[in-house]
């Protein structure tokens, strides 16, 4: 029997989509399969109002597996996480990221690909794919256009991780709640979002997608840059090998 790496949820108009591949939630390519089929369906569920982005275990996701990342499945994986990461962007109804523990790489991409974020007091976020010499094509695409140019660069150039203080302040967040908080303030804004007109939160949602640029565009060349160019690279492989072997990675700047 196939492990249920994505658990879904429907009631009175909400949805909860729940990564549940504790305790860390790594995303391989079979959870992201599935996702990637949760999400399909989602988007053609004409009876939901807000969809609820979460996750089991001590952490929201610590990214995207980095065994997937190998020269024979990274061809399979990256177009696998732009897709579901396309499909939640552009889901109908709004959508609502619940950040605790950490969520790092691809996790803090699923985070971006949502329309409304909350965390917990603790929580951290952040994009520390540079460190192993690569970068996170999603990131690079939303980062600039949601907390600015400069913000954005310092994040995804230095892979620095950032407190549930610093991604408020930027504006990364909506709001930052404390543990013990979070599920009352989850119940209610679920509870806001779904009293309303499910075809004007639609049409907002588009609204607001118009001023948001021209996803399949850019990540078309995202795609082509990460998989034709960076995965080519010494230092590419040597980032990923050095996270397996848990050794410091020796760089050979090319």
């Amino acid at each position: 029997m196939t492990d249920s790496f994505i658990n879904v949820e429907t009631k009175n108009g909400a949805s909860t989509l729940t990564l549940n591949r504790a305790p860390l939630n790594v995303l391989n390519i079979a959870a992201l399969s599935q996702l990637e089929s949760a999400l399909t369906e989602l988007s053609r569920n004409e009876s939901i109002r807000v969809l609820i982005l979460r996750a089991e275990g001590k952490m929201f996701s610590a990214g995207v597996d980095i065994a997937d990342h190998t020269p024979d499945k990274v061809g399979e994986m990256i177009p696998l996480f732009d897709r579901a990461c396309r499909l939640l962007a552009n889901l109908p109804c709004p959508t609502l990221a619940v950040v605790h523990g950490h969520a790092l790489g691809g996790g803090c991409e699923l985070v971006l690909c949502c329309d409304l974020a909350v965390m917990t007091e603790n929580a951290k976020i952040g994009q520390p794919e540079v460190q192993l010499a690569a970068f996170a094509p999603i990131a690079a695409l939303r980062l600039p256009l949601m907390i600015g140019y400069r913000a954005a660069a310092d994040m995804l150039l230095t892979g620095r991780t950032l407190t549930s203080d610093e991604a408020l302040k930027l504006g990364l967040v909506n709001v930052v709640v404390p543990a013990d908080g979070l599920e009352q303030w989850v119940q209610e804004k679920t509870a806001q979002l779904s009293g309303l007109s499910r075809v004007a939160l639609t049409m907002t949602k588009r609204a607001l997608q118009l001023g948001f640029g021209n996803w399949d565009a850019s990540t078309s060349e995202l795609e082509r840059l990460y998989l034709d160019e960076l995965m080519k690279t010494s230092d590419a492989h040597e980032g990923l090998t050095a996270f397996m072997e848990k050794r410091t990675a020796v760089w050979k700047h090319k």
